[in-house]
């Protein structure tokens, strides 16, 4: 497959790898609800150190990504600032912000968004999909770098959404109508894909039974294709009786033996819903399609601004919730997300936006859950400006509170959830943590000793910090000896003992991995228990004894 080459490709195509981990830091005070890392979630920070805190507790767990990330038009003034350790790349940090006069902004755009990317791709479900906006500026460039990430076998579509509603007078050449949105699968055997529910009945459902219900009818004979012969499908050829008593074979178009659709068991038991007409080559049976069971349409590739709204109604929305002003200029409608929602997501996903801008992800979530009391759908936001607060995080809170002054119901009432906004914490460092100067919390460091021995995603909820116990992987039971306390490290009571091994020994279904500063069991005492000891750094302590 062919690969895209891009200027500092070498040097960012691992640098996610290189990125340290910063815990979440929740906020309570900003956040509406208990203010748990285990809530909806608005993250303020660099996104790609934002998605490696994600990591620990929701890798491969995402069901649906959607991003919208700077266009890179060259009047964004967005600035390239990942710290990788390189004379060019540093040159560039340098040279800040991008705009349409650099001869390398395509490339510092790869740059930058390639080690996101490969860390999106980490974070999302199997059965999970991506949904990335452009415009013509770097789309083509961005199919390619998706095409290596995910694989040009999981490529869905590329959706036009109509964002235009009026043509743009004063341009020289084309007024552009669309953008494009790129969907890719992690595994296109597995997505979870649903067709659009709609009331609407389609125009080819031209007939009406006696009941009043709408249908069309369809060939019961199959069309001929690979595999749609009587040599193929012996048991789908057999005799018809036409309403004159004849009876009427499956004849393919060029006279050889054909097949139903249906088995002989089946056309009995459906038999009222046969119709038969008559030609010049006899009689042929049909079989209705009622209006009624359709379990709803496949999405098309081009989203009108009639049904999910275009950028003058997403201009409005964002004035409803902000009538003082807001900084935010270039909002996507909540219909757009909520098109995305309806065909990527079911009831209780969770859906991740790392370039949130205004909050609309967040939005669009809450509102369907209002119209759905069991949908149940998570957003999970992340937003490196200064206005992750005082916008992206505060449309948040006036969508769930309600604006009190507005004209729009629905926006007054507001739809009740909750949400925590965070911070990201220092990088978890060695030697701070031997020094006792810096000392995460259980769940912090838990979570990434749990995702960097395992390589699966911790789920916090059964996390039981009293009894040490991180949770379980597919091969172990993680145990976590720790407290944030440098006097609790160096003491006895942080190592691991033969009664704690004994213990936790007692649940043979899975092997036991402990983490702990010290142990005072020989290995050849544990193994034979199913235990074995993960020391920490911490293991430098001397433990008083």
């Amino acid at each position: 497959m062919p690969e895209i080459q891009f200027k500092g490709k070498e040097f960012v195509f691992n640098h996610h790898l290189s990125v340290p981990y910063r815990p979440l830091v929740p906020h309570k005070n900003k956040s509406i609800g208990a203010g748990n890392v285990n809530n909806n979630l608005v993250v303020h920070g660099d996104n790609l150190h934002a998605l490696k805190a994600l990591m620990p507790m929701y890798a491969g767990k995402i069901d649906c990504i959607f991003i919208d990330p700077p266009y890179n038009t060259g009047n964004e003034g967005w600035a390239y600032n990942d710290n990788v350790n390189s004379p060019m790349i540093k040159e560039w940090l340098s040279s800040n912000p991008v705009n349409k006069d650099d001869m390398l902004r395509h490339d510092k755009w790869l740059a930058m968004m390639y080690p996101r990317l490969k860390l999106l791709h980490e974070l999302l479900a199997d059965h999970g999909s991506f949904w990335m906006t452009l415009d013509d500026n770097e789309v083509h460039r961005a199919r390619m770098m998706l095409d290596e990430i995910f694989g040009e076998n999981n490529f869905l579509a590329d959706v036009s959404w109509e964002k235009a509603d009026s043509p743009r007078m004063d341009v020289e050449f084309f007024s552009s109508r669309q953008d494009h949105m790129l969907v890719y699968a992690k595994n296109l055997e597995n997505v979870c894909f649903n067709r659009i529910q709609t009331t609407d009945i389609p125009d080819h459902y031209d007939k009406e039974d006696d009941g009043g219900r709408k249908y069309y009818l369809k060939p019961l004979r199959a069309m001929g294709g690979q595999g749609e012969t009587r040599a193929a499908r012996p048991n789908l050829y057999y005799a018809m009786k036409a309403p004159d008593g004849s009876e009427v074979f499956p004849v393919l178009t060029d006279g050889t033996d054909g097949a139903w659709r249906w088995s002989k068991e089946k056309a009995e038991k459906e038999k009222d819903r046969i119709e038969w007409k008559v030609g010049k080559t006899g009689w042929t049976p049909y079989f209705r399609i009622y209006a009624d069971t359709l379990e709803g349409r496949p999405p098309e590739t081009i989203f009108f601004n009639s049904q999910v709204g275009s950028s003058r109604t997403s201009k409005l929305e964002i004035k409803n919730l902000f009538p003082e002003g807001s900084p935010f200029d270039t909002p996507k409608p909540v219909g757009l997300l909520d098109m995305v929602l309806q065909i990527a997501t079911e009831p209780g996903m969770t859906i991740l936006d790392s370039f949130a801008g205004s909050g609309t992800t967040a939005h669009a979530v809450l509102a369907m859950n209002k119209r759905d009391s069991k949908s149940e759908r998570k957003f999970i936001l992340v937003e490196c400006e200064p206005y992750a607060d005082t916008t992206t995080a505060e449309r948040v809170r006036r969508v769930i509170n309600g604006v009190p002054n507005s004209k729009d119901k629905e926006l007054k009432a507001g739809t009740g959830g909750s949400f925590t906004y965070c911070t990201l914490g220092e990088p978890i460092d060695i030697d701070k943590i031997l020094t006792g100067e810096n000392l995460p919390d259980y769940q912090a460091i838990g979570s990434w000793l749990f995702h960097t021995a395992t390589g699966e995603a911790l789920s916090v909820k059964n996390i039981k910090e009293k009894e040490y116990f991180l949770g379980e992987s597919n091969a172990y039971c993680v145990w976590f000896i720790y407290k944030p306390s440098l006097e609790f490290l160096k003491s006895r009571d942080a190592a691991l003992t033969l009664l704690f091994a004994e213990t936790i020994a007692k649940n043979k279904n899975k092997k036991h991995l402990v983490f702990a500063p010290a142990k005072y069991v020989p290995n050849k005492t544990l193994l034979p228990l199913g235990v074995e000891y993960a020391p920490l750094p911490f293991a430098l302590y001397r433990v008083e004894k």
